[in-house]
């Protein structure tokens, strides 16, 4: 849906220019938007973890439907929808587990912080806190995303720090463990923690209960901007400073850390994209007049390498995008990231990824940032 709405409705995306303002216009639209549509036909209601997808364990992925529901609840006859939203936030921030750090766990049965998480469900909190001058939620949000760097963030004691800035996938006492640093869960991070930068950018001003509550909003809002900057900063800088034994022909191999296994489209796709939209958010630190040309032409780079051609494990040379029916590959394996086998049929969520990089790169040449 964010992908959808990214592209084809981009005012609408938390990348509009006033996207708060936009979305005033649903109710009134005689047709949906056509990444909302696609929602509302994707969306089963459920209730608890999975009020937006009926029979859902997962904290963190019923979440990522949250933005589009309660876009959908603007519309007369849509009023599920923004039930449903809301009884996602409830649950999310009210009744899920926490780890030690009082980070929401993404697993509703047992506490499990994932990378992933990031782009799942705080930008929702964000959005939907920032929509109803909720400054609590707002807050709230902008904390899971340092509560999750606490746990996940690499530990660099050791003398190698070539990757300083990233992200561990998974950490929890379950089956799930995977320590190693997988690249779409950082570029999941570093999405999500941006897509939440993007909303306390852009959220309505929020006005307290007197004029020291209205100034220190203000101020926390600042310092919230900086600190989430940093955040992303120092993902993006360790995916591009992580040597060149983490790339194989111009992509982010499956994991940072394993050498021996191939460049893939998904998370190189996502962490280009995400550079795309940081260059324009935050062109004080990363655009031209800031750094020169260091992150868009890294992205640039990527945007590049997958118009061309690779050559698959069986020794046949294809281009990355299949003319014929759109596909991108060689992608990670949606529903086993450990995979070591080149994804070559079509990943959703990396299809979407190519999506989303297609829309920041657009958006950056129209703001003369690119």
């Amino acid at each position: 849906t964010e992908a959808l709405l990214e592209l084809y409705d981009p005012d609408l995306s938390i990348f509009g220019s006033n996207p708060f303002v936009a979305s005033q216009r649903i109710a009134n639209a005689s047709t949906l938007p056509q990444g909302l549509s696609y929602a509302a036909q994707k969306i089963k209601f459920g209730s608890g973890s999975g009020a937006l997808s009926a029979g859902s364990d997962v904290v963190g992925d019923p979440a990522s439907l949250g933005v589009g529901a309660w876009l959908l609840g603007k519309k007369e006859g849509y009023e599920q929808y923004k039930a449903a939203a809301v009884e996602t936030y409830g649950y999310v921030t009210g009744s899920a587990p926490r780890a030690w750090n009082n980070a929401i766990s993404h697993r509703a049965k047992y506490v499990e912080i994932w990378a992933d998480f990031m782009y799942m469900a705080p930008p929702f909190l964000a959005y939907y806190a920032a929509d109803t001058a909720n400054i609590t939620g707002l807050q709230e949000a902008v904390f899971q995303c340092q509560a999750y760097r606490q746990i996940l963030h690499y530990n660099t004691s050791s003398p190698d720090d070539t990757f300083s800035g990233l992200w561990e996938h998974i950490l929890g006492p379950t089956t799930n463990l995977d320590p190693g640093m997988w690249s779409t869960g950082n570029a999941w991070a570093i999405a999500g923690i941006t897509r939440v930068l993007a909303t306390v950018i852009k959220a309505p001003v929020i006005q307290g209960s007197s004029d020291d509550e209205t100034a220190e909003i203000a101020a926390w809002r600042k310092t919230a901007i900086d600190d989430l900057t940093t955040l992303v900063k120092e993902i993006l800088d360790g995916v591009i400073d992580s040597g060149d034994a983490s790339y194989e022909n111009g992509l982010v191999r499956n994991y940072f850390n394993n050498p021996t296994i191939w460049g893939e489209t998904s998370g190189s796709s996502l962490f280009a994209a995400t550079a795309y939209r940081l260059v324009i958010l935050r062109p004080s630190v990363f655009g031209r007049d800031a750094v020169g040309s260091r992150y868009i032409d890294w992205a640039e780079g990527i945007r590049t390498t997958l118009g061309g051609s690779f050559v698959a494990a069986d020794g046949t040379t294809l281009t990355h995008v299949d003319a014929n029916n759109g596909t991108v590959r060689p992608a990670v394996n949606p529903l086993a990231w450990g995979d070591t086998n080149q994804f070559m049929t079509g990943s959703p969520e990396g299809q979407s990824m190519v999506g989303l990089l297609y829309a920041a790169w657009r958006d950056c040449r129209l703001a003369g940032q690119c």
